[in-house]
């Protein structure tokens, strides 16, 4: 309203009670406003007042949530009781954008490495064990001559004083007879090379100790074996296959070859292949056997070798055909629908010193090493690898289909352990004639009882502990 048009039309006296009644209404309205805001606001959530309100932290289903009342003011508006959820205990602390109060779940302190997260069973050391094994070679009778290192004369015996003690987590023997209870109408096979033998070996000198197994296969060399544990109806065999490929092998029992192994790298050995199914737990391992002279097919058709000096053909290396061997097999076992466990063992490397196994080379030590002591052979660092790469893939596709698919690290507690190998010990009493006699040493496989017991100490804890 012009000022000037009330001048012109009203008389003086008419303007004074006008404007004092327009400034009355002026003041009235303005308290009411204040008076009215000021009742509303007390009801406003102070979340929403913000103008940048915090985050719900959303409890998990079915997981009741906490109620805490916060003693101290973390911003303008004054402190309000909050229900704040308890966190699970993977998360740890709550983020702490200033001037935000923590939360801490109320467990988080309290759980041990094994309780809170998943153990790592290959990093440790090798400590003492004055119990000594599980068992002995008097109280096992299913040792292997070339693995019976104190029947064939080994003088010392500290090598059996010592236990895998994993860092941040404990490590049990294996109680055989919970083993069987647990395997009770079960079958395992362990499938691969030598090493495999020797495993499953150890396995069943520790299980012996509750029930003698009896055998009931073995094919005509006695490289492949099956037995059972009658009270239990558990089964376990060992498979030779020690390139999981299809494979032509022409050595003699000492491993002294007439000509090149014959590989086939897209065809998967059908002696495990055809019984995979049979098995609710499998160890599969390969590895060294790579390492020999070679010729490579694909489709039939001759690719390359390794070290065939005298044959007029591309030299591919050993590399080449562990990759693509590795990757048929685990693309397999990742695309079969295999309901039981699929373990993968790394290969385990020598320990010859002053030369190989063909040229006088030796492992005489009689205690284990420290890490970084003894380093691993270049080509021994060449296959791990490859093996790494290719079972990592395979472990993580694993995880998508589904598949229960383990790795089991062995290489590195068995790099420690130059001292659990037969030695000059693979044959009986080998100096019984002269104390200098010239020896064949074996600095590949284990002693039984040895270091390799432990493989099935962890593989137990693995199944227990899902």
């Amino acid at each position: 309203m012009r000022t000037d048009y009330l001048k012109q039309n009203l008389p003086f006296p008419h303007r004074n009670i006008f404007l004092k009644l327009l400034l009355t209404l002026f003041f009235v309205g303005l308290a009411f406003r204040i008076l009215f805001f000021h009742s509303l606001s007390s009801q406003i959530s102070p979340v929403l007042e913000s103008p940048f309100p915090q985050k719900d932290i959303l409890s998990q289903p079915h997981d009741p949530p906490r109620t805490e009342a916060l003693s101290q003011p973390v911003s303008e508006p004054p402190p309000v009781v909050e229900h704040v959820p308890e966190p699970p205990p993977d998360l740890g602390r709550v983020p702490e954008p200033p001037p935000v109060l923590e939360f801490v779940s109320e467990t988080e302190d309290q759980l041990s490495p094994t309780e809170s997260e998943q153990c790592d069973y290959f990093n440790g050391d090798w400590v003492r064990n004055p119990s000594g094994p599980a068992y002995t070679n008097e109280s096992c009778d299913l040792i292997e001559p070339p693995q019976n290192c104190l029947k064939n004369g080994r003088p010392d015996r500290e090598f059996l004083y010592w236990r895998w003690a994993p860092r941040h987590c404990d490590l049990p023997q294996l109680d055989p007879k919970k083993f069987l209870n647990i395997m009770r109408n079960k079958a395992w096979a362990l499938i691969g090379d030598s090493i495999s033998r020797n495993h499953v070996q150890s396995l069943l000198c520790i299980l012996s100790q509750v029930e003698q197994p009896v055998l009931v296969y073995h094919d005509e060399e006695y490289k492949s074996k099956s037995w059972n544990f009658p009270s239990y109806n558990f089964r376990i065999s060992v498979i030779w296959s020690p390139f999981l490929v299809e494979a032509a092998i022409f050595e003699d029992i000492n491993g002294v070859s007439s000509s090149e192994v014959e590989l086939h790298l897209d065809k998967l050995d059908s002696k495990w292949t055809d019984q995979y199914q049979d098995f609710d737990y499998i160890i599969i391992s390969t590895g060294k056997w790579f390492l020999k002279s070679a010729i490579y097919y694909e489709n039939d058709t001759i690719l390359g070798c390794h070290s065939c000096p005298k044959r007029n053909l591309t030299e591919l290396g050993f590399n080449f055909a562990y990759r693509k061997a590795l990757k048929s097999v685990m693309n397999f076992v990742v695309s079969s629908d295999h309901k039981g466990m699929v373990f993968f063992r790394t290969f385990t490397a020598d320990h010859f010193e002053n030369g190989e196994w063909f040229s006088g080379g030796t492992c005489n030590r009689t205690a284990p090493v420290k890490e970084g002591e003894m380093e691993r052979k270049y080509l021994n660092q060449m296959l791990r690898d490859i093996e790494l790469d290719e079972v990592g893939k395979a472990a993580s596709e694993a995880s998508k289909t589904g598949v229960k698919f383990k790795v089991v690290d062995f290489s590195a507690l068995s790099q420690l352990r130059p001292d659990g190998h037969p030695g000059p010990y693979r044959q009986f009493q080998p100096f019984a004639k002269n104390k200098k006699a010239q020896v064949q040493n074996d600095c590949l496989h284990w002693c039984l009882p040895g270091p390799i017991d432990t493989w099935n100490d962890i593989i137990m804890e693995m199944i227990v502990k899902g």
